[in-house]
This record gives structure tokens, C-alpha cells and sequence, in this order.
């Protein structure tokens, strides 16, 4: 079974549980760190022979479009993850349409490619910013991977297909949809590779998790960010809940990915699609 490994291409500070102690204003103050973790990350793949699609943050793609081009050089799949990082359901339909045409336009420009996939950040579309959709469709994306059908206090639409999917939306619209995997354990579902949930729980766990996906027959699908594998990034006190989220185990992350990268295939959501349709 090959399964779909996906990469959220945003710095360290871009992240919604540091925005207490990080201002947007000061963003460009900070180090950045997201070109040589990304590169690092391009290494590591390459060195397994594995292929992904990479979700880049148009305010990175505007200040480093040489880091889309050698993901491009690297025959990785380049798609959309908005232009500020901010959730859908902090903007309105308007703000969240400029942003997707604004960071569609800045990675097209840079890759000369269409962009056809989608990923909010947060994973923000929700029960009540699925109009998003609509507005996907609109500007020609094919695929989104923003719904995570999990119950969490940030994001998620626990009733949800668990699994890559059509949405219909009314007699006009169609999309796919990439939900990052869970699993199902006593009427509820649980996160199991990604982000976070990738970092805390122990290898066994997360591999265990795929392996029972993949024998019903589905892909798995996993999310990692390039700050995830730098445990020397600069360190932030935002609340208690929100520091350990981010930061706990960054040491492990790179260990953990390689075994990953060695016990199972992936490739990239576009590849997937095209042996699908």
C-alpha cells in the first residue's frame, strides 16, 4: 500500500499556539530557519526515495521562491497553503479569497506549474467555514486536504469522511478531499500521523495505527512541518498547553520520520489522484 506524506512549509513562528508571544508584525525580525530545515528535509526524502507534496506558505514562497524551485528540482508536488497562516475562521469570505489568489498567484509565478491542492492552515475549514470550498473550486483547485475529522479545540469536523473522498457541494461543485488519517477507537477518532500527535506518541503507535489503515484497504496520510526536525529553533513561553505542544520531543522527530520513511511508502497527493481518476 502506498500511503501520502505531506509538508506544511512554514517557519517556527508562523505557528497559531506562539502567536501570544509572537506578533505577525515581527515576523521578518526573527531567524529564519524554515529554507534550511526545508532543505534538510528534501535531503532526507531524497536519501529514501520518497516523494511528497509540500503545502507552501505563500509568505514563504514570496521571500524564498529558490526554496519552491528546488522542491520543484527535487520532483516533489508544490501546492497552496494560504499566504499569512491565518485560520479560515478568523477571516471573512472576502479576506480568505485574496489570500488563496494571492498565494496561488506567488507559487504558479515562481513554479510556471497550475496548483491544484489545498491545505489550510490549522486545518480550519470547519462546519462553519465550509463555504471555503466553494471559493477552492472557484479558483480551479482540485483537491483540499483542511478537514480533519477529529474533535479538537483549535479545528477539526469529527463527523466526517475519515478517508480521501468527493465533496459535493450543491449541483455545482466537486472536490476532493485528503483527510489527514485517523483512527476509529471506541466511537471516537483518533489522530495518528501527524504533526504533534507524529512527535508525542511512541513509533510503534503511529505505525501500528497505518498498518491497521492500510489492511481496510487506504492510503494514510501524514503531515510533518520542516520546524519539526530543528530542536535548536529559538524558544518562546506562550502558556503552558500551547509550549508543550509545540515543542515536545523536536529531538525525536527526525529519528522517527526516517523509520517512517523506511517501514512504509508514500508519495505525493497529486500522484495519488492521477491513479485514482
Amino acid at each position: 500500500m502506498v500511503n501520502i506524506l505531506t509538508i506544511d512549509v512554514e517557519d517556527y513562528f508562523h505557528v497559531l499556539g506562539l502567536s501570544s508571544v509572537i506578533r505577525k508584525e515581527d515576523w521578518d525580525s526573527y531567524p529564519q530557519r524554515v529554507m534550511e530545515n526545508t532543505l534538510r528535509l528534501l535531503h532526507i526524502l531524497k536519501s529514501y526515495n520518497v516523494k511528497a507534496t509540500f503545502f507552501v506558505l505563500g509568505w514563504v514562497a514570496e521571500r524564498y521562491p529558490e526554496l519552491v524551485e528546488e522542491i520543484l528540482r527535487h520532483g516533489h508536488e508544490v501546492a497552496s497553503h494560504g499566504y499569512s497562516h491565518d485560520p479560515i475562521y478568523r477571516q471573512t469570505g472576502e479576506e480568505f479569497h485574496a489570500e488563496l489568489k494571492r498565494s496561488k498567484e506567488i507559487l504558479e509565478g515562481i513554479s510556471g506549474e497550475r496548483i491544484i491542492g489545498y491545505r489550510a492552515s490549522n486545518f480550519s475549514i470547519t462546519e462553519q467555514t465550509l463555504w471555503a470550498l466553494d471559493i477552492l473550486v472557484e479558483e480551479g483547485f482540485e483537491y483540499d486536504s483542511s478537514i480533519y475529522p477529529i474533535k479538537y479545540d483549535r479545528y477539526g469536523l469529527p463527523n466526517a469522511q475519515r478517508f480521501p473522498h468527493v465533496i459535493c457541494r450543491g449541483s455545482r461543485y466537486k472536490i476532493w478531499e485528503f483527510p489527514p488519517s485517523t483512527f476509529r477507537l471506541l466511537g471516537r477518532n483518533l489522530p495518528i500521523a501527524g504533526g504533534g500527535y507524529f512527535r508525542l506518541y511512541p513509533y510503534w503507535v503511529t505505525a501500528g495505527f497505518i498498518k491497521l489503515v492500510n489492511r481496510r484497504g487506504y492510503p494514510a496520510l501524514v503531515y510533518i512541518h520542516p520546524w519539526e526536525l530543528d530542536p535548536d529553533q529559538p524558544r518562546f513561553k506562550p502558556e503552558l498547553k500551547n509550549r508543550f505542544r509545540h515543542y515536545v520531543n523536536l529531538d525525536k522527530t527526525e529519528g522517527k520520520l526516517k523509520r517512517l520513511l523506511r517501514d512504509f511508502r508514500f508519495t505525493s497527493i497529486s500522484s495519488l489522484l492521477k491513479s485514482t481518476i
